[in-house]
């Protein structure tokens, strides 16, 4: 499979002459060119393809979320006052979100944590830690790993690259 990358009105362009012939030099983002993607291999992208644009926009929020909460944090003069808005905080997310949240696949979370690692530079265990405290931290990791999950699995652009791919093709930054 040969993947092609389109010019942005970001991208150069300038001209080279080889032999009297002009030609169009234009400098294009990297391109990852695979010849052993078989029918299964492009069955798994796609999959991973729709994983990616479904839990995306929830990194995202989480990550704008914390972002506002942590803010509003440093506000907070007391101990007691922080514990109670993290709880107002916690129980709105629930009010908005676990409906949908539910409805994610195993391989969707594992993804979403991922991402919010992308997104927040902290593993959801790192989140739960600094929230919720470390005992509760160590009860959803354990409880995570009965379904495969890893609460302190980190986002890595190398490893992940087809996830990167995907977000830079799709526009979903």
């Amino acid at each position: 499979m040969v993947g092609f990358s389109r010019l942005s009105a970001q991208d150069t362009a300038t001209w080279i002459v080889v032999d009297g012939d002009t030609i169009d030099n234009k400098i294009m983002d990297p391109v990852l060119v695979s010849t052993t993607m078989n029918a299964e291999g492009r069955k798994a992208y796609q999959r991973l393809k729709k994983r990616v644009k479904r839990v995306m926009p929830y990194a995202k929020m989480a990550a704008y979320k914390m972002r506002v909460m942590e803010d509003n944090l440093t506000q907070k003069k007391s101990k007691k006052e922080r514990k109670k808005y993290i709880k107002e905080c916690e129980e709105s997310l629930k009010e908005m979100y676990m409906g949908q949240l539910k409805d994610l696949s195993i391989d969707d979370g594992k993804i979403l944590m991922k991402l919010i690692y992308r997104e927040t530079g902290k593993t959801t265990w790192e989140i739960m830690k600094n929230y919720r405290g470390g005992a509760e931290a160590f009860f959803w990791q354990a409880f995570g790993t009965v379904y495969g999950h890893d609460m302190k699995v980190e986002f890595d652009p190398v490893v992940d690259f087809q996830i990167e791919n995907i977000i830079r093709i799709e526009k979903l930054e």
